[in-house]
């Protein structure tokens, strides 16, 4: 009994030191502000915090090296702000509300109460955010895809292709 107790704990020690796929950069932005008013000061601390990931990838491995290059990924950045007046503390959302453009359509994409709705003059979609990070659930008509803004503030769109067994990535640029 000692012996699989042991041997089990070993085993989740060892799984949790895998190596990482993955780039992950935190920055963190603190700002402090002392309000006056009538009812006296007011402290208030804003705090945003931005999270940039970024999947490693290798290329192939040539016969004969051990040394590859690494393949240029996307990097998903994530905004979080906080805002703490007198102890309570708040998260605000970034807005991404803004026009967009892919095969040289123009898209609006607007928030509203549960996420955001994606506007072109031949389609109306929906974009709701997940429970994890950064990520948005695209669906019009007929296409269910995974979405998340990048560091430059695009929308990326992968899209799971049962025929091909492929994922296919699409990306809205931001109109600046």
């Amino acid at each position: 009994m000692k012996t699989i107790f042991l041997g089990a704990l070993a085993l989740l020690f060892t799984s949790g030191l895998q190596a990482q796929n993955q780039n992950k950069k935190s920055e963190t932005i603190t700002k402090v502000t002392t309000v006056k008013d009538d009812k006296g000061e007011h402290k208030v601390v804003k705090k945003e915090t931005v999270n940039e990931v970024q999947n490693i990838e290798l290329k192939a491995v040539p016969a004969g090296t051990k040394d590859t290059d690494i393949v240029p990924t996307p990097t998903q950045a994530t905004t979080t702000t906080t805002v703490n007046v007198d102890g309570q503390e708040r998260v605000v959302d970034v807005d991404h509300s803004a026009y967009y453009s892919y095969n040289g359509e123009r898209y609006q994409v607007l928030a509203d109460n549960a996420g955001y709705t994606v506007t072109s003059p031949t389609n109306k979609s929906i974009l709701r955010r997940t429970t994890s990070g950064n990520n948005y659930i695209y669906r019009s008509k007929d296409k269910f895809s995974i979405g998340h803004f990048d560091a430059n503030g695009n929308l990326v769109l992968e899209t799971y292709d049962d025929k091909t067994d492929k994922v296919t990535v699409e990306v809205f640029n931001l109109q600046k």
